[in-house]
């Protein structure tokens, strides 16, 4: 009877023993939290807009890919994806960037950023001087790639037709009209060059490109004028009647119109 007794005491102090040891061991460590909770989240998009504002972009980068992982579909998970692409625009990875922001404008086609989306594509892509002003003696002109400028066009054009109440319409208004008139500038630019080398059929062909392109440009009338002295050289007499015609119709107090032969400033020279 008394064995029986103190083996079930030994039971019943194993068993308080095995709770006490099971109770320190829960005190010993704190639940850990879920990563993919809406608190976690907070706490890395706060991390990653530190580094944004501090100038670590590329630790910004890093944050921000794993919020983009773990909040796929929100929009949490869109604003940082948004915020990789600046990200990458402010470190000089514009390919990047770029790569970024189509991929945003593919998988979320109704979001409520997707006017900023083509804004920022069409800034990243945006270049003021457009490779035309600057450095002109260490590149033949004829080489220069306008096809960024030509998707920036692309990207305001957009967000200004799809956008127009968007509060950045307006901005890129202002850029459509900058870099029209200046892709218009670079094509009759290229023009003058050929006509220059007395490479007279690419210089009516690269006018004739920037008058079709470009209409309500300032620097077509320069283009028609280029036309029709490109024709005359060519022996093209009809093309360049025609050419006149437009250019003392629609630019008839123009330096280039036919009345105004005797008041030309040397059109061809570079500057």
């Amino acid at each position: 009877m008394f064995v029986e007794k103190f083996k079930a005491g030994r039971v019943v102090a194993g068993a308080v023993v095995m709770a006490l040891a099971l109770g320190l061991s829960g005190c010993g460590s704190a639940p850990k939290e879920d990563p993919n909770s809406q608190a976690a989240l907070d706490k890395l998009y706060a991390d990653a807009k530190d580094d944004l504002n501090a100038g670590s972009y590329d630790r910004a980068i890093k944050t921000l890919e794993k919020i983009e992982g773990r909040a796929a579909g929100t929009t949490m998970g869109q604003q940082a994806t948004l915020d990789v692409a600046w990200a990458y625009y402010r470190t000089g990875e514009r390919a990047q960037a770029i790569t970024t922001l189509d991929r945003f404008i593919k998988l979320n086609p109704s979001s409520p950023a997707m006017d900023y989306a083509l804004y920022m594509k069409g800034i990243v892509n945006f270049n003021e001087d457009l490779g035309l002003f600057g450095r002109l003696a260490n590149q033949d002109v004829a080489e220069r790639d306008q096809q960024a400028s030509r998707e920036a066009l692309l990207s305001f054009r957009q967000l200004v037709e799809q956008f127009p109440d968007s509060k950045y319409s307006a901005d890129a208004s202002l850029r459509i009209n900058f870099i029209t008139n200046t892709l218009a500038a670079y094509e009759i630019h290229v023009a003058r060059y050929y006509f220059n080398r007395k490479a007279y059929v690419a210089a009516a062909n690269r006018a004739q490109s920037a008058v079709a392109e470009f209409q309500h440009a300032p620097g077509i009338e320069e283009g028609l004028f280029i036309m029709a002295e490109s024709y005359d050289k060519l022996g093209l007499d009809q093309l360049r009647d025609d050419a006149r015609r437009v250019l003392d119709k629609n630019f008839p107090d123009s330096q280039y119109a036919s009345g105004n032969a005797g008041k030309r400033k040397p059109w061809w020279q570079l500057w």
